[in-house]
Formats: structure tokens, sequence, C-alpha cells
């Protein structure tokens, strides 16, 4: 990496990017008010060290999937890891799960990811969720790129994401938007609410009546002539004025 940065203005000033550790207290407080769990993801060795008694859970990167150190020094530390698996094959990430299982996290959750920004929808592959759970018993979901409700919903409800993230930029200036692969906040708050309700909407798997349905069952076929309504609300009705 000392090479490139010598060579590159442009991925020296990457180092704008990274956010401050001073920030951290106020970012771990503000979600402990919201009662959001605080994740961050560490880039350096020392940085797990510097966000321990700050984050509820660890996120790593695609890109620092095979630096074991990493992901050792982590799950190290008793708290969740969420690992992304964007470029990586079947070995690889089998190896970086049983790194993380061997040294303290018990239940790794692992994203399927593209790591492409945007991702075309078509190289979404969402059906290696299903993949990723089958091959290593663990929880699995989606780290979005695609900027597509159409592929979340199909993420959460076809192949049972129990987890999505997703790049979110405020108000569409931040140097990454104009890339393609970030949410807005409105954008992305739909989505969020269609998926809750279409989760309500699963119910139970008992076949009776509900509630609503409750007030048209008199007014169904009578089973002793075939018309409808029952003869009993024929013979009681009173219209309404």
């Amino acid at each position: 990496m000392v090479e490139i940065l010598e060579r590159s203005e442009t991925h020296r000033k990457r180092r704008e990017w990274e956010l401050p550790v001073d920030f951290l207290p106020a970012l771990a407080e503000r979600c402990e008010q919201r009662n959001v769990e605080f994740g961050c993801t560490p880039f350096y060795l020392d940085a797990v060290r510097e966000l321990e008694r700050y984050v509820d859970f660890y996120k790593v990167a695609s890109y620092e999937l095979l630096w074991d150190e990493l992901l050792v020094a982590c799950a190290e530390t008793g708290k969740p890891v969420v690992l992304s698996t964007g470029m990586a094959t079947m070995d690889e990430i089998g190896h970086a799960t049983d790194v993380l299982k061997r040294s303290g996290c018990a239940d790794p959750v692992l994203l399927h990811c593209t790591s492409a920004y945007p991702t075309p929808y078509r190289e979404a592959n969402l059906a290696a969720i299903e993949t990723l759970r089958q091959a290593t018993g663990c929880r699995t979901g989606w780290s979005d790129h695609t900027v597509e409700p159409g592929v979340i919903h199909r993420a959460v409800h076809r192949w049972g994401a129990e987890v999505v993230e997703f790049h979110l930029d405020l108000d569409g200036t931040g140097d990454e938007f104009a890339a393609g692969h970030c949410w807005l906040p409105d954008r992305i708050r739909v989505v969020i609410e269609q998926v809750e309700r279409a989760l309500g909407a699963d119910g139970d798997g008992v076949k009776a009546p509900v509630p609503s349905e409750l007030p048209d069952r008199l007014w169904r076929a009578d089973p002793s002539d075939g018309l409808r309504p029952f003869k009993q609300l024929r013979e009681n009705f009173r219209p309404r004025r």
C-alpha cells in the first residue's frame, strides 16, 4: 500500500474519508439513545482496539476477508462480527468463517455481496445467500450496491436475508453518491417500510377467518340453495337508511 500511496495522489486523499476516532463517543451515545446497535469497520489492527469500547459489533469489509489477523482480532473481543463476502470464493469464505469461529465468534453473519459500485442487478446473484447459509450454517444477508428496491425485496422475501446492508448518502453530495451505489434517505425509507409491512403480512399460517373477514361470512352462498346471503341473514335483514 505504501508504494501506491507514494505514486497516487488520489489514493492519498482517501485519508480524508476516514472516520475520526474522536467521533466514536458521540456516535455510540446517539445510537444508544435511539436504540440502534452501533457497528463500525476496522481497516487496521489498532482500529479493533480503538472501536471495542464503543461498538456493539464489528463489520469486516470484503476487501479484508483474507486477512486472518484482523478476523482473529475482531473475534477475540467476543463481540459479534458481520463479514461481507464480495469477490470471494467459497473456499476463502469457508476459511474466514472457520477463523472467526475458532477465535471466539461463534455466530458470524455472512453478507453475500457483489463488490461492484454500483452492481448491475443481473449480477446480484441473490441465490448465493442460500448457498452461503447451506455451506456454513451461518446466518446470512445481503450487502446492496444495486440501489434497486426489487433486489432488496427479493433478498429478504425470497432468499431469507436476515441482515441488509446499504450505503446511505444524506443529501446526494457525498463523494461516493456520484458512483451510483448510495441510497438517499427518502428512497430507502420507503423500501424499509415496504419490507416491514410485507413481513407483517406473513401471519401464523393457520387457515381460518381473520377479523376483517368476519362481517362477510354470513353473506356467502347458503349451502341449502346456493343463494346469497345465508338464510338467517335474509330473514332478519333490515336495510340501512
